[in-house]
């Protein structure tokens, strides 16, 4: 039983990387620090009031935030198990944070969408029992990477008011190349991917804002909106020295790292001794 604390003055802002839907139905090392995470959250922080995500999934014309009192769960996936279409995640939302999330950035309100498989198929492993409010932000297909970055800006101030700011995507999701026999990255997965958690890790946001300019850009992102919640989550993080955890390539074409900031204090004391 995780011990309850009260939160901290500054909630974590998180990119996740989600893969395949199957994740939900999954128990291996990914399921298990996820879980491991969601955990850790609680007792570090303390129990967050909401968590506010960024899906790559909701991606829009104009920045949307659902204000739903309970937000629909989507099963925005086709040919999968009849299992996976049996999850159930039944998480409340949240309208007062909604509407701080509106006088933040202007984002619309709305009660379209929902919680989408790229959000529930990793929250049934970090908070399983689906108690935490959760209010789903869009991806705005309408702004430029540094206005997406700004946007991010404006949500940091939810942190401190024990709201989690979450993106969920993927560093690298190509569909055309993906190898379901591949249980690891393709040559190119593994260096776009090195490359953004090298800039990441050494805070060089205008080098991951500028991520078109990779040669490898083209391959690793063809469509932008598994790539783009890494940079709101970028501004809502803007200085802090992130942790990277399931730092995974799969399928051949598929990212599963993910960012956690700020670093753990402890591990940020460990490397300077």
């Amino acid at each position: 039983m995780i011990k309850e604390v009260s939160p901290m003055k500054r909630m974590p802002a998180l990119f996740i990387g989600h893969g395949s839907p199957m994740l939900a139905l999954d128990h291996n090392e990914m399921t298990k620090t996820l879980t491991e995470l969601g955990k850790r959250i609680i007792t570090d922080y303390g129990r967050p009031k909401a968590i506010a995500v960024v899906s790559a999934h909701w991606y829009s014309r104009g920045s949307y935030v659902n204000a739903a009192q309970k937000p629909e769960q989507i099963y925005d996936m086709y040919g999968f198990p009849q299992a996976l279409y049996e999850v159930s995640y039944p998480a409340l939302g949240d309208p007062q944070t909604a509407r701080r999330i509106h006088d933040l950035t202007g984002a619309v309100m709305t009660e379209d969408w929902g919680i989408d498989h790229g959000v529930w198929t990793l929250f049934v492993h970090m908070f399983p029992d689906a108690s935490l409010p959760v209010v789903p932000l869009s991806v705005d297909g309408t702004l430029s990477p540094h206005d997406q970055y700004a946007f991010g800006e404006k949500l940091a101030a939810l942190r401190e008011e024990g709201i989690v700011v979450a993106g969920s995507g993927n560093i690298v999701h190509n569909l055309m190349q993906t190898d379901w026999n591949n249980p690891h990255g393709s040559k190119e997965a593994d260096e776009f991917d090195a490359f953004i958690t090298e800039k990441v890790q050494e805070r060089d946001d205008e080098a991951v804002l500028a991520y078109r300019d990779h040669p490898l850009a083209s391959y690793a992102a063809p469509t932008p909106d598994h790539f783009l919640p890494l940079l709101y989550l970028l501004g809502a993080s803007k200085g802090e020295t992130p942790e990277v955890f399931n730092h995974i390539r799969n399928l051949g074409s598929i990212s599963m790292t993910s960012y956690l900031s700020p670093k753990r204090r402890k591990d940020r004391e460990k490397k300077r001794l």
